[in-house]
């Protein structure tokens, strides 16, 4: 604030072991987060701030938070928001907070799912729905797809955030497409964790979307709805050929701005699956910030234009290695909107990243 008086803007600040960073919102509301985990960047808690303030908009609306009239009753009404705002403080499975691309799996038959989809939201009347396991899209309609940031990401969060109903009718701002008149999020859950997402305005009515509606549609379809389960943490069908020294992988499409993560490979391997998030995360973030630029060919300065073909394809990391032969491989490898990072175990030999890359990125690329 001194240095705001000053026309001097600061937006963060470091101590011995701490981290400070704030960001204000249409002058209106400011947010501070302070981080002391070892490896914290800017960028990562930048984008927390973002995905929060995202948050309050899609619960409360923007006109609420830019027109404050009584600050103890926004104060309540914000507390609909923590639970939402406490996923992305917490060691969350999910990692379109950081990547700002919706977190997507890969089913078996998905072009079922995606005709049984499609019938289904003509039936229901909203060109808007999603199926939707443990906070992942598993398939969307086009309309769907076509929604902005932040609520692409939010709103498959924020249904994996809520404690388990079979049906809800929740009213939501979109902080991109409509931040000051609500819509309606309709959910209804087919099986456990995996749940049908619908965004309408007044109607359909949800005593509309009854079990008749949904038998029609999904019934048929119940074994495939079943195989769908395992994906939410697994991201890949079953069976997917990955090489064994792969213990975990992300791969974004940046123009489309959908991600698979998983750590699930060689879960027997060490490290435990929160460590494998914990790199991957660290690891995106030191590639966006350092060597490849945020979209497809969008250098963020004019100025960086000339500099273009000094864009990084590829590079390499090894983590915590003491000695030669130890520690985790961490590879990116960027081709064309997609780039894939992967963690790798100790055994993989650093002159063969690139090439295993390569072919990981081959083999995933007709998937996303």
């Amino acid at each position: 604030m001194f240095g705001q008086n000053l026309e001097v803007q600061l937006s963060s600040a470091r101590t011995e072991d701490t981290i400070v960073v704030w960001k204000s919102f249409h002058d209106s509301i400011t947010l501070i987060v302070l981080s002391s985990e070892e490896g914290t960047s800017e960028l990562r808690l930048e984008r927390l701030l973002q995905m929060v303030f995202g948050a309050m908009v899609l619960l409360v609306g923007l006109e609420e938070l830019t027109n404050i009239c009584n600050v103890e009753r926004l104060k309540k009404e914000l507390r609909a928001s923590y639970r939402l705002i406490d996923s992305f403080l917490g060691d969350s499975e999910l990692i379109g907070d950081l990547t700002q691309c919706v977190d997507c799996v890969v089913p078996p038959e998905g072009s079922l799912l995606q005709e049984a989809l499609s019938g289904f939201a003509e039936a229901a009347g909203t060109a808007f729905v999603s199926l939707v396991v443990s906070g992942r899209v598993v398939t969307a309609t086009e309309s769907w797809w076509r929604l902005g940031m932040p609520e692409a990401v939010l709103l498959p969060w924020l249904v994996g955030s809520l404690p388990p109903q079979a049906a809800r009718d929740y009213p939501v701002y979109l902080p991109h497409g409509s931040p000051t008149v609500p819509h309606r999020l309709l959910t209804l859950t087919l099986l456990p964790d995996l749940e049908l997402c619908l965004l309408c305005g007044p109607r359909p009515p949800l005593s509309q979307l009854d079990a008749q509606l949904l038998e029609r549609w999904w019934q048929p379809l119940l074994d495939l709805l079943r195989t769908c389960l395992p994906l939410g943490p697994r991201a890949l069908p079953a069976g997917f050929p990955l090489h064994t020294d792969i213990l975990g992988l992300l791969l974004l499409h940046l123009e489309l701005k959908r991600c698979l993560f998983t750590v699930e490979p060689s879960r027997d391997k060490e490290p435990s699956p929160e460590h494998r998030r914990r790199l991957l995360r660290s690891f995106y973030t030191l590639v966006t910030a350092t060597h490849f630029p945020p979209e497809p060919g969008q250098p963020e300065k004019v100025e960086a234009a000339a500099h273009r073909a000094q864009v990084p394809r590829a590079c390499y990391l090894v983590s915590g290695a003491e000695e030669p032969g130890t520690g985790w491989r961490l590879v990116a490898l960027q081709l064309g909107p997609r780039l894939l990072l992967l963690l790798l175990s100790a055994q993989s030999p650093t002159y063969g990243l690139r090439g295993l890359a390569t072919h990981t990125l081959h083999a995933l690329t007709p998937l996303l």
